[in-house]
Parts: C-alpha cells; sequence; structure tokens
C-alpha cells in the first residue's frame, strides 16, 4: 500500500532545498517547474530536476510541471520523464481533453525511453470552477490517473471566493473532489496546502476536517508541516487497536458462520471490517516505511 499522507513542494532551482527535502520525512517530494520557478529560469531548473531524480533517496519523487496550456509544458515533459521520477504533478486541469493528451505524451515517453507502460503516475491538481465543474470527465477519462489533487488557492482565486481560516467556503469543493473519485474508482484525493506557516494549529484542523470528508493526506509546502500531517493521516493507538481487535475477531466468526457481531458494545458488520482491514494496512506500510533501507 503506497502511502501518501503527505506530499512536500520544493523549488526545483533551490540545490540546497532539493538535496535534503528528500530527508524530511514526506511520503513524497514535489520538485517544482510551475509557480515556484521564475519564467527565465524554468528552462535550466529542468535540467536540476532530472540531476536531483538520480540522487539516492527513501521517498517517492513527483515534479510539477507547468499547466498544459503554457509554453512550457510540452519541454518539461520531454526533459523530465525518465528514470528516477515517479511521477507527473499536473496542475491546472479543467478538461478531460487535456488529461488525456498529457496521459497519451507520457506513454510516448515511456515507450521511446525503455520504460514500463504507465509506470510513471500522473496526479492532477483540480483548481479553478471550470475544473470542479469537469470533475465526472476528468476522473471518469480512463487515463493513468489513481488519485486526483485539490489546490485551494488557485480555485479560490479563480472563483471569487474569500480563504478563511475554518475554510468553510472550500467544503462544496472538497466533496465533490471526494465523491467524484469515488464514484469513478479512483482512491480518494489528496487535499490542498495550508500556507500559514506560523499557524500549526490551524494546519491541524485544516488535516483533521478533510480526513473526516474522505482525502486520504495533503500537499505541504514547509517541512515543518510534515510531522502535523502525518500524525493526522496516521491510525491512533486507539484506532489501531480496536481495528486489529475488529479484524481479528472477524475472521473468528466468519470461520463459525456468522458475519456480524459485537465488540466492546458496538455493533460491527462488513463496512466496519473492511475499515479496520483498511487500517491495519496503512499502520504495516507505515511500519514499512519507517524500516531503514
Amino acid at each position: 500500500m503506497a502511502l501518501f499522507r503527505t506530499l512536500l513542494f520544493a523549488p526545483g532551482n533551490h540545490a540546497r532545498r532539493v538535496e535534503k527535502v528528500f530527508t524530511v520525512g514526506a511520503d513524497g517530494v514535489i520538485l517544482d517547474l510551475e509557480d515556484a520557478v521564475a519564467v527565465a529560469e524554468k528552462p535550466g531548473t529542468r535540467k536540476l530536476i532530472v540531476a536531483a531524480l538520480q540522487r539516492p533517496r527513501s521517498c517517492r519523487a513527483y515534479v510539477r510541471v507547468n499547466a498544459m496550456d503554457t509554453p512550457f509544458c510540452y519541454a518539461d515533459l520531454v526533459e523530465v520523464v525518465g528514470p528516477g521520477l515517479d511521477g507527473i504533478i499536473l496542475p491546472k486541469v479543467e478538461t478531460a481533453s487535456a488529461l488525456l493528451a498529457a496521459d497519451w505524451l507520457l506513454e510516448q515517453l515511456e515507450r521511446e525511453r525503455g520504460l514500463p507502460r504507465r509506470s510513471i503516475d500522473m496526479i492532477p491538481i483540480i483548481e479553478t470552477a471550470r475544473g470542479i465543474a469537469n470533475l465526472s470527465q476528468i476522473m471518469g477519462a480512463g487515463s493513468r490517473v489513481r488519485r486526483c489533487s485539490f489546490g485551494a488557492g488557485d480555485f479560490t482565486f479563480d472563483a471569487n471566493v474569500e480563504w478563511t481560516r475554518d475554510e468553510a467556503e472550500l467544503a462544496h469543493a472538497r466533496a465533490e473532489m471526494v465523491i467524484h473519485s469515488r464514484a469513478n474508482g479512483l482512491e480518494a484525493p489528496l487535499d490542498s496546502v495550508w500556507v500559514d506557516l506560523q499557524d500549526a494549529e490551524g494546519l491541524e484542523a485544516s488535516a483533521r476536517a478533510v480526513k473526516r470528508m474522505g482525502f486520504q493526506g495533503k500537499t505541504c509546502i514547509h517541512p515543518n508541516q510534515i510531522p502535523v500531517v502525518n500524525t493526522v493521516f496516521s491510525p491512533t493507538a486507539e484506532e489501531l487497536a480496536f481495528a486489529r481487535k475488529v479484524v481479528g475477531a472477524f475472521e473468528a466468526a466468519e470461520a463459525a458462520g456468522s458475519a456480524a457481531f459485537q465488540i466492546d458494545g458496538k455493533f460491527v458488520d462488513y463496512p466496519i471490517v473492511y475499515r479496520a482491514q483498511r487500517i491495519v494496512k496503512e499502520q504495516e506500510a507505515i511500519e514499512a516505511a519507517q524500516r531503514p533501507a
């Protein structure tokens, strides 16, 4: 089971940050070619990113390329796709056709460079009103996409929405992300960054809220955010103990011909069992990621 509790953004043109970013405990790192890199530096930054992808690391490495409607996306993909790259973050996706065009190009690059078909993951960011309105088509396009991400900063600007601390104004868009992901057989989505680096309590509250809504993790913009978000999206000791008890009791009950029973006064049936099994698998994946390579 792959962990996507935290994906940490890092500017691709800052060598010292890139060197350290793979060691701070994120489940994955996103080397950025888009917003964090000035236009004049984009061509040179591609080469720096390719070099960084060859270094030893213990987490997945993604590259956020520029949007499909920019002059930079094609060259971004052509230069960075190769050994060492785990996936592409595709920003400002608004239509299924744009997503499928990027998917087609990735497939040609994989074939040309001797990589297995669809071995390069792709995570589209939905960050405009048009993208939210077209979620059904985007997520049902039949592409390589396994999970999507929500971008609140661009979404609130595009929709002329005030981004407040409690984020109530984002609830509808987030719910749409969760519903359309599930309806089209995708994993739970990833949530947006938290931009106030001084407000750890707000970050934790945001992470807990989106976890309750059905998200599997958040993107981050500073290493200090990683422990907070990883903790929120990891099972608590109590959750894990109950999940293990449910899984063990279900195996015994099923062997005896029963599929419904009680534990600690709580009724347990298949949905509760499936959730418990998922929690146990999440913990196993966390423990596997923490073992020395």
